[in-house]
């Protein structure tokens, strides 16, 4: 089932329950989707609308930091409800054996031995965990620290 539709019936069962919190996110994964595919002027594809997806996760981890420092806890908890919402509509994120094991066997193919090297490690590993969710920041860390 394509995700808009999944996420419309979500919306509904959210609107009979009366859950203004998960409505209020299902609404704006709805909107972001819509807004890029009228955009786009082409069907949503599966890469893109977990692209879309992410990158909505990225804003709340963001915005969640930001109302931290700002002594704002309550709102910081919000954030972090939606992304914790948002991420269920995401494949399964790799665990740290899958990405331990793919960046290592990625060093291997790619025979890179220096931090220069990092960009073609990264490639592999990103096509060696294809379909499941990484942390970008996370994975560059732990390249850099194999290569170093």
């Amino acid at each position: 089932m394509p995700l808009l539709d999944s996420l419309q019936k979500d919306i509904v069962a959210a609107m009979k329950a009366k859950d203004e919190a998960r409505l209020s996110t299902l609404r704006m994964m709805k909107t972001a989707l819509q807004k890029h595919q009228i955009d786009a002027m082409k069907p949503l594809d599966d890469p893109t609308e977990q692209q879309i997806l992410k990158s909505l996760v990225k804003q709340r981890i963001d915005a969640a930091d930001m109302f931290r420092k700002g002594n704002r806890e309550e709102l910081a908890l919000k954030e972090e409800s939606e992304r914790a919402m948002i991420e269920s509509y995401l494949p399964a994120s790799a665990s740290a054996e899958e990405i331990d094991a793919a960046i290592d066997s990625a060093i291997t193919e790619t025979g890179a031995s220096t931090a220069k090297q990092m960009g073609l490690v990264m490639k592999a590993v990103q096509a060696k965990l294809a379909g499941k969710t990484i942390d970008g920041r996370a994975l560059s860390e732990k390249v850099k620290a194999k290569l170093a």
